[in-house]
């Protein structure tokens, strides 16, 4: 009986210890998530950093001066938070030029003509030097070519009109449900006969502004790839009502892009050697390059500086982490994705442990929480902490995609490394994604800092606690 009595004794003590231990460490994370979220809002530098790209900058597309300049501003910044290592990563990207402005009209009746706003999409090769005009049909998205075939397509320009679906609270669900037409609508119409494609923007409102993005024409040659705008929305709704008038209306469009060799550029990398598990490696990134109508304030020059921000707030609050937290900022995410392959595939040659990789890619909105690509067991092991994220409302953490510069790790790296994206409130992001107006006067400040607050948080949780 004595000895059962003692082993129920020091069974007690030992869970007492263990409780007391938690909530000394459940309290020490709070204290240290709280410092992250104090100095990002009080001190940080992620909004400077982001209105001198957004406005000394602009634009940044793969293989442009400014892109270039991106890349030497971005190093000095990094250089100056006095990192362990910052060094450019040599990539070849694809360099295509917009030319000068594209210009678009319709005619209902000889003589009468609408103007509508449309923009190249990337990597759409031009129009004839005078322009391109023949008769329009609408379809709404791929699937519809089958229906007219190519004796309703041939000698025409098809116009894409498959809309998001305005119901998807996920944005995301809804661009994925017909961003084909964009990407691939050219080459599938072509296979018709058609001249020319017209893709409705991939944007929830009705506004004037087209919203540009990656096309392509796979093995296509190169003398049967047929070019491809995006239409505003407001335009496409004022082009199917149109069509719906007078069926046989004359459409007209000139761009004058053109697509290049391939030219060098750079990822931009620094990191933070660890203190005692430093072959471990997390990444945090976002992508560098941006579309070049507006100057890629949300999409990505926000995701930039959030993950610049995250050693920035390591060292301002005297976080010194186990394992080597790098930074990368990926070139050429829009229109190639070589960065990313590019990082992947050093990596991998360099047999390098990387354990986890979280991206910021869906603008600087408010943080509402991660997507992450895990296993179960490592889904529940960041959900578990989710309680320390409450005070911030940062409630979702969702099995889901991570990112598309750091899925390459997954592939040609580590197939057990967890990917997260950072997640924030996506309903306005489609207002700006690819167009004109994505600038920096549309980035909240306060809404910016919130996110890379929230990043490090995570990644210092990762770092203390490992991912199993």
């Amino acid at each position: 009986m004595k000895n059962n009595y003692n082993v129920r004794v020091k069974l007690f003590c030992l869970l007492v210890f263990i409780y007391a231990g938690s909530s000394i460490a459940q309290q020490s994370d709070q204290e240290q998530i709280k410092a992250f979220y104090d100095t990002a809002l009080i001190n940080g530098t992620g909004y400077n950093w982001l209105n001198y790209i957004s406005n000394q900058i602009g634009g940044r597309l793969s293989g442009s001066v400014q892109a270039q300049q991106a890349v030497d501003y971005t190093k000095s910044q990094l250089d100056s938070l006095g990192l362990d290592n910052v060094w450019l990563q040599p990539v070849m990207v694809p360099k295509w030029v917009r030319g000068t402005p594209e210009f678009a009209y319709y005619e209902t009746t000889p003589g009468m003509t609408t103007n509508v706003a449309i923009c190249a999409l990337g990597g759409s090769v031009a129009t004839p030097p005078k322009g391109l005009k023949a008769k329009i049909v609408e379809v709404t998205g791929i699937e519809g070519l089958e229906r007219l075939g190519k004796k309703g397509i041939e000698g025409k320009i098809v116009f894409f009109n498959k809309a998001m679906d305005p119901t998807s609270v996920n944005t995301f669900d809804a661009y994925s449900n017909c961003v084909d037409q964009r990407y691939a609508g050219a080459m599938e119409a072509s296979k018709y006969g058609a001249v020319g494609v017209i893709v409705r923007s991939m944007n929830l409102r009705l506004d004037d502004f087209p919203h540009t993005g990656s096309m392509g024409y796979g093995d296509q040659p190169v003398n049967e790839r047929i070019p491809a705008a995006a239409i505003s929305t407001n335009g496409a709704e004022l082009l199917s009502t149109s069509l719906k008038l007078n069926p046989d209306i004359n459409f007209y469009f000139k761009q004058n892009c053109k697509q290049f060799q391939d030219v060098e550029s750079y990822n931009v990398i620094g990191e933070i050697t660890g203190s005692t598990l430093p072959n471990e490696v997390i990444v945090i990134g976002g992508h560098l390059d941006s579309w070049d109508l507006g100057d890629g304030s949300h999409d990505d020059g926000a995701g930039c500086v959030q993950s610049m921000e995250v050693l920035n707030l390591f060292k301002k609050t005297g976080y010194r982490p186990k394992r080597t937290i790098r930074v990368v900022l990926f070139m050429n995410e829009e229109n190639g994705l070589r960065g990313g392959i590019k990082y992947a595939e050093w990596a991998s040659t360099g047999k390098e442990h990387h354990i986890f990789a979280l991206e910021s890619d869906s603008g600087g909105f408010t943080p509402r929480g991660f997507t992450i690509d895990g296993s179960d067991n490592a889904v529940q092991h960041i959900e578990a902490w989710k309680t320390l994220f409450k005070p911030y409302l940062v409630h979702y953490f969702e099995k889901g995609f991570g990112g598309a510069d750091i899925g390459p790790l997954k592939k040609i790296t580590n197939k057990k490394i967890v990917l997260a994206g950072l997640r924030p409130d996506s309903q306005r992001y489609f207002d700006y994604h690819h167009a004109e107006n994505d600038t920096f006067e549309q980035v909240n400040k306060r809404e910016l800092q919130l996110g890379a607050a929230t990043m490090t948080s995570l990644i210092y949780l990762i770092d203390k606690y490992g991912i199993d």
